[in-house]
């Protein structure tokens, strides 16, 4: 496991704000209140824990395969349903999202090898990730990759803590399946809009794996 590079100014930044509380706590609690001391410092030390764990990329052997839709991400699917495309397409396309909470990895993946069609942010609100608006009216920032002349769409979405959404991708650009596309801080969500004719392997309940699991075939 290592840490992912957008944790180290977080971290660094952490780890001095909580050093220095518990410094605090040591020189003008200590000898009277030693167990608030204590309870300080292990509660200090369980939030650093924590961040360190958020910004974790764990090691994995990654699927790289021709007719694979890999997961953007880890995660919950929560919705498996048939929609009207609203941005890019004009088309019905079939949609899967994958929830994030604050405990899984947060590291986003392209789901296939191509080219970057269409790369845009949009600015936005901060309904809870799982909100049906989160979609539309959130923080976001759209994707759209091409590979033998189909396409598939990507939104990554701020949640209700996620406040920054971080990617590395512009349009042109040439990618391939299971890299790093971005990184969405702390309980956020991911879309992706599908063809209506991709074979989806996953369930409403199931838990992918960010670039491991195969989530369609097309």
């Amino acid at each position: 496991m290592t840490i992912h590079k957008e944790g180290y100014p977080t971290l660094a930044i952490s780890a001095i704000v909580l050093g220095v509380i518990n410094l605090l706590s040591f020189y003008l609690l200590s000898f009277d209140y030693p167990v608030i001391t204590a309870i300080i410092a292990i509660l200090t030390l369980g939030l650093f824990i924590f961040l360190v764990s958020f910004f974790r990329v764990p090691k994995r052997v990654h699927t790289v395969k021709e007719n694979a839709i890999v997961a953007p991400a880890d995660g919950k699917v929560v919705v498996i349903e048939e929609v009207q495309a609203d941005e890019y397409f004009t088309d019905r396309r079939i949609q899967v999202s994958i929830f994030m909470s604050p405990l899984n990895v947060h590291v986003n993946r392209n789901p296939v090898s191509g080219e970057v069609a269409y790369s845009k942010y949009h600015k936005g609100k901060y309904l809870v990730a799982w909100h049906p608006k989160s979609s539309t009216e959130n923080e976001r920032h759209t994707v759209v990759y091409r590979k033998g002349g189909k396409e598939i769409l990507i939104k990554q979405i701020a949640g209700a803590l996620a406040k920054r959404i971080v990617n590395y991708l512009q349009a042109g650009q040439k990618v391939t399946q299971s890299e790093e596309m971005g990184f969405i801080k702390f309980g956020s969500r991911v879309d992706l809009l599908l063809p209506l004719d991709a074979q989806i392997n996953v369930k409403i309940g199931d838990t992918p794996k960010g670039g491991v699991t195969v989530i369609a075939e097309w």
